[in-house]
């Protein structure tokens, strides 16, 4: 297995304009992605941005940087047009996705999401989990959901569902987290499609990739990582960078 990490960062966030750029205890948030993903040895890691400041400023901070047109619709697609420019041969066979606003992000993380794809040669797919972080989480429909069948190490487990909807009954609510690791072969496929019915209905894009037959499987993270959304989050952000200084 030969993986590469890519962090899709784009300029036009709606809800916090200039996201990848917002200073963050003296870094631009998208630079510490960058450490974070680093950190994890996994492989090389690139900046897959949508403008040439974020380039600048990743490569200012001795990073990697590919200039993508900005009109691509979604990460994946960042992601699939830097890789064309990085590894136009295909020495890497599995690519991370990892979201540029997750400053924090612990790097067992990311290894944890790489290492299913070595345990489990049938998966296409990974991605992260964590549980719920309070009652709340069940009925809040800006809270995905997965449900998995977890291995009896419950560590991780197999992804049988996503939604938006409320989860009832005993046991954990995992909330989903947005990093994947693909099988390149499995990032091609799921480009390659439309949107699916259940995609479009729930909004969640992992839909599509298990209609399409593709096998998903999730790791349990021991908490979810800071995720900057909105003005308030980076607030928050800021004032943990000051903790940990």
């Amino acid at each position: 297995m030969n993986p590469i990490v890519l962090i899709p960062a784009r300029m036009a966030a709606t809800r916090l304009p200039d996201k990848p750029l917002a200073d963050i205890g003296g870094l631009p948030m998208v630079v510490r992605v960058l450490r974070q993903a680093q950190a994890a040895g996994i492989g090389p890691v690139a900046v897959a941005a949508g403008d040439a400041e974020i380039v600048d400023a990743v490569r200012a901070a001795g990073g990697e940087a590919v200039l993508t047109d900005p009109g691509l619709a979604s990460g994946s697609d960042r992601i699939l047009a830097a890789l064309d420019v990085l590894d136009p041969d295909g020495r890497h066979d599995v690519v991370i996705n990892l979201q540029g606003d997750m400053p924090f992000v612990q790097p067992s993380v990311l290894a944890a999401c790489a290492d299913l794809l070595s345990a489990y040669p049938d998966c296409d797919i990974a991605t992260v989990v964590a549980r719920e972080a309070s009652s709340a989480d069940r009925a809040n429909p800006d809270v995905v959901k997965a449900v998995l069948a977890l291995e009896q190490d419950g560590l991780s487990g197999r992804a049988l569902y996503f939604t938006r909807s409320t989860l009832y009954g005993d046991g954990p609510v995992w909330r989903h987290i947005g990093i994947y690791g693909y099988r390149r072969a499995a990032l091609e496929a799921f480009n390659a499609a439309p949107p699916s019915p259940l995609e479009k209905r729930e909004k969640l894009e992992q839909l599509r990739a298990m209609e399409l037959g593709l096998s998903l499987r999730a790791a349990v993270a021991a908490e979810a990582p800071i995720s900057v959304d909105n003005p308030s989050d980076l607030e928050a952000a800021r004032q943990y960078a000051g903790k940990q200084a």
